[in-house]
């Protein structure tokens, strides 16, 4: 297994968004992951894998070797706080905003603002930065639904078209950070199989260099 050269990918929009990057790199997966129930694709290269997990544990696989590169979204990397882990280039793909919202029209803040969201780092770093204090809720999905019911005053997530918020009554107030999908690499990895991880990122470079051009 030690030659193997395993990637560690998230289902959905990074996915899809990432295969024709991989393609350039010469690599495409043999099963569909919205169709296959296999966790581990195999791919047109018998020693590259494909490791299929949940979008928030793709830094932890990669942090602890079990994937020697991953793609995660800038805000999941922002939460896990990127140890052992380098993050050699910006894919520039599945791009969105973390953002604070709350209900349109909303009174000015009073006492200790409630925040719900996934990305408890991220916001209590947000507030530190500003000198507010404000009180957690953690939830992992649903988001816009905590201010409607009164469980919380704002929530902090990504926002893509904003579509969802606007349908809940919500809108965007503050802008955290622009995201978009990273490739992380094993800081160890990178040591140990350092050529071909250095042509891996190089062929991505290429790919994204080319999907800038082609936009």
């Amino acid at each position: 297994m030690k030659d193997i050269f395993t990637i560690a990918l998230s289902k959905g929009r990074i996915f899809k968004e990432t295969i024709p990057l991989l393609a350039h790199a010469g690599i495409e997966p043999v099963d569909d992951p919205e169709t296959s129930r296999k966790l581990i694709l195999d791919t047109n290269q018998a020693d590259v894998k494909l490791v299929i997990i949940r979008a928030t544990d793709v830094p932890t696989y990669v942090q602890y070797g079990a994937a020697e590169v991953g793609i995660a979204g800038k805000d999941v990397l922002m939460e896990h706080g990127g140890e052992g882990l380098y993050e050699p280039l910006d894919l520039e793909i599945a791009r969105c905003k973390l953002m604070v919202a709350g209900p349109e029209g909303e009174p000015a803040e009073h006492g200790r603002l409630r925040i719900a969201t996934k990305f408890v780092n991220c916001t209590k770093r947000y507030y530190a930065e500003q000198g507010k204090q404000v009180e957690m809720i953690k939830l992992y999905g649903s988001m816009e639904l905590a201010p409607l019911v009164g469980l919380a005053d704002r929530i902090v997530d990504v926002v893509d078209t904003g579509n969802t918020l606007k349908a809940n009554g919500l809108m965007p107030l503050e802008h955290i950070a622009d995201i978009s999908s990273r490739l992380v690499v094993n800081k160890a990895a990178m040591k140990m199989k350092h050529a071909r991880i250095r042509r891996f990122i190089d062929l991505m470079q290429e790919a994204v260099e080319k999907n800038r051009k082609d936009t």
